[in-house]
């Protein structure tokens, strides 16, 4: 049977809403732009490798939220010093990922999958790994929108990259297997509408309201 990531309707959505979201979304992109420069200057994207479909590195775009030259853990918690004030923003209202519809429109990514990792977090000869791997990263999913609080779950614990490596992450994988043992385009469409609606108002998510609701 064919593979729903591979399915050529799937792609041809994601292509055009990709599209549609680049054109419609200039304005709110040129004001993000002059923000981060009068905050930090530039540059204004940030881009970073993360494993893609297949165990394939790829570039994913982001604005950057982050001081020039920081350096660092791989992961972000509540209070990092290395975020700007404008990039604190972005983060909270989900702002820094619209350039990843780049990364769609490509190909790299889909609009709902899981969310692509950085190789260090990856172990490609895990079972689990190679069941999520078979698949296009997408810029929401199930787990992202769980783990939508996730800086500031890991800002509350003693050592973050390990706490996110031993508990968070093998928790979002168990949720992308999850949703894509079951993932229909009626499901896709429904994150995505969650996604944006808890991006804009985040004071009413209740994480194991969502859990419920895709049971």
């Amino acid at each position: 049977m064919r593979s729903p990531d591979l399915n050529p309707v799937r792609r041809l959505f994601d292509a055009v809403s990709a599209s549609a979201g680049l054109v419609l979304l200039l304005p709110v992109f040129a004001v993000l732009a002059v923000a981060i420069v009068l905050d930090d200057g530039p540059p204004i994207l940030f881009r970073q490798t993360r494993i893609g479909r297949g165990g394939r590195p790829f570039r994913l775009w982001k604005f950057r939220t982050m001081r020039v030259g920081s350096r660092g853990r791989a992961i972000t918690a509540a209070g990092d010093h290395r975020v700007t004030r404008v990039g604190a923003a972005l983060r909270k209202w989900k702002l820094d990922e619209l350039p990843q519809l780049f990364n769609v429109l490509v190909g790299d990514m889909s609009l709902v999958g899981p969310r692509p990792e950085v190789p260090e977090f990856v172990e490609p000869d895990s079972p689990v790994w190679d069941a999520v791997l078979k698949v296009r990263p997408g810029i929401t999913d199930l787990a992202t929108l769980f783990y939508r609080s996730e800086e500031r779950l890991l800002g509350a614990a003693r050592d973050p990259v390990a706490f996110y490596r031993e508990t968070v992450l093998p928790a979002k994988l168990r949720l992308n297997l999850k949703y894509m043992a079951s993932r229909s385009f009626a499901q896709d469409l429904r994150l995505i509408w969650l996604s944006i609606r808890y991006s804009l108002f985040p004071a009413g998510f209740d994480a194991e309201r969502i859990r419920r609701s895709f049971d």
